[in-house]
């Protein structure tokens, strides 16, 4: 708010805003979406984050919170047993960001928050926020696969390679078909790493 005065006397008040960008709800509704609780922690007062938060969509947020509130904050829910984001560009988000189990700074941020955080964004939108946290996701699950996959061979393969059905069947497994099988088995698993190259976010920050 600012205020101006004349010969000491109050004319007029003007207040002053942040525009809001354009995909700002758009992105807090995909983090939403995808299963995450969005909190804003700000250090603004009290009317201006209830009117930030009523326009993307938060329903959560706590205001006037110094950079010790915050890292207090992330600590309080670590300790509950939440797994918890920070995201941040300025100065007073660095401890916070350091605490959280991750921290994405904004790429357009200060140079203590990219150094505080493990991930920097490119670029100022959440949807950057979304679009990691979805492909670490695709990762992990990929992961996963692979060593399903890589396991079941051995646990399968293995003891016929070592005559596990001779008894039964009368026949060993050859050493040209077992290296064959082997060759298969990385292929199978290095193809389906090569999945993610194809993997595309759900959606696009605006431009």
């Amino acid at each position: 708010m600012v205020y101006l005065a004349v010969n000491g006397k109050l004319a007029a008040l003007f207040g002053v805003s942040d525009p809001l960008r354009k995909d700002a709800a758009a992105a807090v509704k995909r983090l939403q979406d995808d299963g995450l609780t969005v909190v804003m922690l700000t250090g603004d007062n009290e009317h201006t984050a209830a009117a930030v938060a009523r326009e993307v969509g938060i329903s959560e947020f706590k205001a006037g919170m110094t950079p010790d509130d915050k890292h207090a904050e992330i600590e309080r829910r670590q300790a509950a047993g939440e797994v918890v984001g920070m995201v941040g560009d300025g100065i007073n988000d660095a401890p916070a960001l350091a605490r959280a189990n991750v921290g994405f700074a904004i790429g357009q941020g200060t140079d203590i928050a990219m150094e505080s955080a493990g991930i920097t964004l490119m670029r100022g939108s959440l949807h950057g926020v979304a679009t990691a946290i979805e492909l670490s996701r695709a990762t992990l699950t990929n992961i996963k696969q692979n060593l399903v996959g890589a396991f079941g061979y051995n646990v399968l393969c293995i003891p016929i390679a070592a005559g596990v059905l001779y008894p039964v069947t009368g026949m060993l497994l050859s050493p040209i078909i077992a290296g064959a099988a082997m060759s298969l088995s990385s292929i199978t698993v290095v193809s389906n790493a090569n999945r993610l190259r194809l993997w595309k976010p759900t959606q696009q920050e605006a431009v």
